[in-house]
């Protein structure tokens, strides 16, 4: 599949007519100018890290000491981290995996132009290069980014450098994949035990169209002895819970579903990290984007035919993790700054925001006024304060899904303000860099007449000078910038915490085994468990807990013994 092994073709994931990505629409919401945003996550085989935007980012430490779980802190979360990996970086070599299945790397192109830009840029702001913004403790600061991209330009997804070598090499027998399919509920028995699961086949793959109005297809069993383990994401899980029978009472009850056990947390407190996109013109010529994949100018087989070293790359080659001044938090407002003290101020490890650069235009080509190249300023809350939940309302895989992300939803209206102080950061380090030739108005705020802050919409290359100088803001220009992000903030693929690991009280869902509270044999492994954010992108934390789930799982079964010794044999 050529969108998923390519990496510089993800931005076509995001395509209605993609095969290999599932879309979550939710509520509208008056907090985002009366929109319904969608959300994107992945279904095929290898989940998000199929189609997702491959990026290296690894939590902080205090963000996995912040789970406050046995087993599960930072320190003892490293091994994990270093086990899944083959780093192909500069970051120092106690912090990183040198032999994991999974490749780490620049992949064969970079946009040196763009990343110098990005780096020199924030530096004037403040903001140094970092030796490594991976190494858990490192901060406030940018990176020339890696990767999950093999050094032969491959995408490093779960399903090709986990399952297809097991899949393959004839040495597991017992292991069969079923694709096209999807799971109903979670069987259980007498004892409230986990025994198996109910399938479908999905009915987007059937000939039939009625199909995908009843969503409706002979149903099959598959029947556990020992485990079921459902790993279907911080969207999917909830459902599958639900539908079996797990999960608050009155939603159950609501939806015709017999309620097995009343576990509230199932579906809760949904997290993302929702984000901004900026658009800016650029000087970089089409073979230093990916522009060329989305809008037709690029033979896309005949790329593939060449071995085109731009399809090796995810457009992303700098990025950062921010923290504002002082000065900054007091301009934000008392409850910005109550919000800064509690959180953020003594606990330096934690970026407020994170900054990208992405030499990728996300919207619709065709209207673009001329033929530049115009790219994306990504800017994304690390710790949103938002709240949203995600559950079902039926038992059948046709009922709707009642999901609300509750994006900007929160007190104080400190999300929001976090956007805003993201955007005059990035767009003061977008006026100083060399490849700035203008700002896209239609992407960026609607400015007073007359503001000082106004949009350039075409210049001959960078307009700010003088390092000590700010773009002069207005409250009136703030409302601006506030009512511009409410109209296209987005989302990360980030979903998360649906299912927390957290004590039963606080609406976990699991324990520190991954066991679900009040019934048998059931496990959870996959982004619904955390139970708080990570400044990062999410697919290394989607990896971790991959990896600690399988040591956890293959501990509880008895099988360390037998894989060493099958490993030994084939040494």
């Amino acid at each position: 599949m050529p969108d998923v092994v390519h990496p510089a073709l993800y931005p076509r994931n995001l395509f209605p007519s993609s095969n290999i990505t599932l879309f979550w629409q939710a509520r509208k919401s008056p907090q985002l100018a009366d929109r319904s945003p969608i959300v994107p996550s992945g279904g095929t085989l290898g989940g998000g890290s199929a189609m997702n935007w491959t990026v290296y980012t690894r939590g902080q430490r205090s963000d996995f000491d912040s789970w406050s779980t046995e087993g599960w802190s930072a320190d003892e979360l490293l091994p994990f981290l270093k086990k899944l990996e083959t780093y192909h970086g500069k970051g120092d070599k106690d912090r990183h995996g040198f032999d994991g299945p999974v490749n780490v790397s620049k992949g064969t192109h970079t946009c040196s132009r763009a990343e110098d830009a990005f780096v020199q840029a924030a530096a004037k702001l403040g903001y140094p290069e970092a030796h490594d913004l991976q190494s858990l403790d490192e901060n406030n600061a940018i990176e020339r980014y890696y990767r999950y991209v093999g050094l032969n330009g491959r995408r490093q997804d779960a399903a090709h450098r986990y399952l297809h070598p097991k899949l393959y090499d004839g040495d597991y027998p017992n292991l069969h994949v079923l694709v096209e399919k999807q799971v109903l509920k979670v069987l259980f028995d007498d004892d409230k035990r986990a025994s198996g699961v109910v399938y479908q086949t999905n009915p987007k793959w059937l000939a039939n169209p009625e199909y995908l109005a009843t969503a409706y297809t002979a149903q099959r069993e598959v029947h556990a002895r020992k485990m079921v383990v459902c790993s279907a994401g911080a969207n999917g899980t909830p459902g599958i819970l639900e539908r079996s029978g797990v999960g608050e009472a009155q939603i159950l009850k609501k939806a015709g579903i017999a309620v097995l056990e009343d576990l509230p947390g199932v579906g809760a407190d949904y997290q993302d990290h929702h984000l901004t996109l900026w658009s800016y013109r650029t000087n970089l010529t089409p073979q230093e984007t990916i522009n060329g994949y989305q809008d037709g100018r690029f033979d896309i087989e005949e790329r593939i035919r060449n071995n085109d070293e731009l399809l090796g790359t995810n457009g992303m080659d700098a990025q950062g993790k921010f923290r504002p001044t002082e000065a900054e938090v007091e301009a934000l407002g008392p409850e910005f700054k109550k919000a800064w003290d509690r959180d953020f101020k003594e606990a330096p490890n934690r970026p407020l925001m994170i900054l990208a650069l992405y030499t990728c235009y996300y919207g619709d080509h065709s209207v673009l006024p001329d033929d530049a190249e115009y790219v994306s300023q990504a800017n994304w809350t690390a710790y949103p304060y938002s709240r949203g939940h995600v559950h079902v309302t039926g038992p059948s895989m046709h009922d709707p899904v009642d999901f609300d992300t509750g994006w900007l939803t929160d007190a104080g209206d400190v999300d929001v303000r976090k956007h805003i102080w993201a955007y005059k950061v990035s767009r003061e380090m977008w006026r100083r860099m060399p490849i700035f030739r203008g700002e896209l108005a239609a992407t960026h705020p609607r400015f007073p007449e007359g503001s000082k802050a106004a949009v350039i919409e075409k210049a001959d290359g960078p307009v700010m000078t003088d390092d000590s100088s700010r773009i002069d803001y207005t409250a009136e220009d703030d409302k601006a910038i506030d009512q511009k992000v409410r109209e296209i903030l987005s989302t990360t693929w980030h979903s998360l915490g649906t299912c927390k690991m957290a004590p039963r009280e606080r609406k976990g869902v699991v324990d520190k085994n991954l066991s679900v509270y009040g019934v048998k044999g059931l496990k959870l492994a996959d982004l619904s468990i955390p139970p708080e954010n990570v400044g990062a992108n999410t697919g290394n934390t989607a990896f971790l807990i991959g990896e600690k789930a399988a040591d956890i799982f293959v501990k509880e079964l008895g099988l360390s013994s037998r894989n060493e010794s099958h490993f030994q044999s084939r040494l």
